[in-house]
């Protein structure tokens, strides 16, 4: 090669070097990576817009799912159907005089002693209605008693049971077969508890 194709090589070569150099300068760094990361932007939007649009096509199916769980929420017979603690409290105690009545005929034997409303303390998810009931009564017609309340509709839950033996505590046998019984009869509204308002 003579001196002058070297040369002219050379400065080919410098001016390609200069070229490059010039790109990543002023082109790559202030219009292509720009332009790039925008089109990453513009295909992250476009599976946005997909995803939205398969979600928004889902929507009557959702509606109808939704409508289906809230018909069977107002006839599910877990929940006491009354608005507020207060008329759930008192249906409670209605529900209750019914039992005892039912189950007993209205024997003497068998009674409420006391009945007294009540708030847990304890966090739930619902509203919780109790009443903590005192009762003196045979251990039959009681678990007859307890049997009707558990298996009724709506759901009621007992918890705290206590027995005490009349002839026991009173040292005779008086009161023949009967018993003290306590315990806390209660239900939940379909009313979700709130922040402030104990289960």
């Amino acid at each position: 090669m003579n001196p002058v194709m070297k040369r002219r090589a050379g400065v080919l070569a410098g001016l390609a070097v200069v070229a490059v150099l010039a790109y990543f300068v002023f082109v790559h760094w202030w219009f292509t990576v720009p332009m790039l990361a925008m089109g990453d932007r513009i295909q992250e939007l476009r599976d946005q817009q997909q995803l939205l649009r398969a979600e928004i096509a889902q929507k009557p199916q959702l509606e109808l799912a939704l409508a289906g769980v809230r018909a069977f929420e107002e006839g599910n017979p877990g929940f006491l159907p009354e608005s507020n603690r207060q008329l759930a409290t008192a249906a409670l105690v209605q529900r209750l005089e019914a039992v005892v009545e039912g189950t007993t005929g209205g024997a003497a034997s068998c009674r409420i002693t006391a009945r007294t409303p009540s708030e847990s303390r304890v966090e739930e998810p619902f509203v919780r209605a109790t009443v903590k009931v005192t009762l003196r009564c045979g251990m039959g017609e009681l678990a007859a008693i307890l049997h009707a309340l558990e298996s009724g509709s709506p759901q009621l839950f007992i918890d705290n049971l206590d027995l005490l033996s009349r002839r026991s505590f009173l040292g005779n046998a008086r009161e023949g077969g009967a018993l003290e019984v306590s315990f806390d009869l209660y239900g939940y509204l379909k009313t979700p508890a709130t922040a402030g308002e104990g289960g």
